[in-house]
């Protein structure tokens, strides 16, 4: 790898945790045009608390970009010319590039269940399913449709916001049944402490405006939340960069696209294997370690593979509550567990450093 300081012209696709701390790293000299319509951004980690109305307004990306060489494009990419080096905007401009970066994550995946876009409330609608449930003339129930961090997350902050609803989780597989054995407990004590219902082993075939068709039988909710899992943006595989069977972008160990190496790919878009870790999940444990590898590589501070190794996974379960899973540097569970204060605690200093990082 070169490490030479010529100007390029980069764009960076994206304002997320990766897109962002790319577009930072390399615009210490290099001119970065970041491509995202957002003005502030967008602090995944944390919707649950905005659709428990404890969200509030994130940084402005120009406050973020903030002495660096870059170009805050509020619009979005809507077609990629790979062969001709530039990027297709919605507003019908279009951008030349020497390097792109391709950084647009992921989005709530539906899988085709009949009903869910339409009936039910996702992450990215998190601001308008707080003010449904303030809004509601009576409480009703609520049912939240996935046993991961997301649902989880989301499941123990509305259980603990709006006590007079009846909140349910709904899980295809065990609800937190990715954790370790006292990991999983634990949460399990903290939902039935909040009155949450748990269904395990249920299956969610439709969603109507007044509940769940599932496996186990039918569900009634008067508001339905989608948390079941995340599939990548189809930018990438429509424009004919390789992908892998989820749509993910192959990349090499320098985060090149493996068909057009003028492109990197970070961020929940990319399917990076990283020797002795495996394929690493999406989120933002690996996201923003991608992009600050990244603006480094792209800025000539390094010359090495991205490499990374996992040390923890967390989860805020609700505004007293936490867990601090460890994990080996593969993202296998280890038994050692800290949950209550202490687990909160720790979530709060991680997600707290993950803003300290962009800013």
């Amino acid at each position: 790898m070169s490490n030479t300081t010529t100007e390029k012209r980069i764009v960076v696709l994206g304002a997320g945790y990766a897109g962002l701390s790319t577009a930072k790293g390399a615009g210490r000299r290099h001119t970065v045009t970041l491509v995202a319509p957002e003005e502030r951004l967008l602090h995944r980690v944390r919707r649950h608390e905005t659709a428990a109305g404890h969200g509030r307004d994130w940084p402005a990306i120009e406050r973020l970009a903030r002495g660096r060489h870059i170009e805050h494009r509020r619009a979005k990419a809507v077609e990629l010319d790979l062969d001709g080096h530039k990027v297709l905007l919605d507003d019908g401009t279009a951008l030349g590039y020497d390097t792109l970066v391709y950084a647009l994550g992921s989005r709530t995946a539906w899988h085709d269940v009949p009903g869910a876009a339409e009936h039910a409330y996702s992450a990215e609608r998190a601001a308008e399913l707080d003010r449904r449930l303030r809004n509601a003339a009576e409480p009703g129930t609520l049912a939240v449709v996935g046993g991961g961090a997301t649902g989880i997350e989301l499941a123990t902050e509305l259980a603990e916001a709006h006590p007079r609803w009846r909140v349910r989780i709904v899980a295809a597989g065990r609800v937190g049944g990715i954790y370790s054995p006292k990991g999983r407990a634990h949460i399990l004590r903290v939902l039935d402490r909040l009155g949450v219902t748990v269904h395990d082993d249920t299956t969610v075939t439709e969603v109507t405006p007044t509940g769940l068709r599932t496996t186990a039988g039918p569900i009634e909710a008067d508001v339905t939340v989608w948390a079941a899992s995340m599939e990548p943006h189809p930018l990438a595989a429509e424009a004919g960069l390789a992908v892998d069977d989820r749509g993910r972008a192959l990349v090499d160990e320098y985060l090149r696209s493996a068909s057009h190496p003028d492109v990197h790919v970070v961020g929940d878009a990319a399917a990076v294997t990283v020797p002795g870790t495996g394929t690493l999940r999406m989120g933002c444990a690996t996201a923003l370690p991608m992009g600050q590898y990244l603006g480094k590589l792209l800025d000539g501070r390094t010359d090495k593979p991205f490499a990374y190794k996992y040390v923890a996974q967390c989860l805020s379960l609700g505004r007293r509550d936490g867990l601090l899973q460890l994990v080996g540097g593969d993202d296998s569970m280890r038994p050692t567990v800290l949950t209550g204060t202490a687990g909160r605690l720790a979530k709060a200093a991680i997600v707290g450093g993950v803003l300290a990082a962009l800013k």
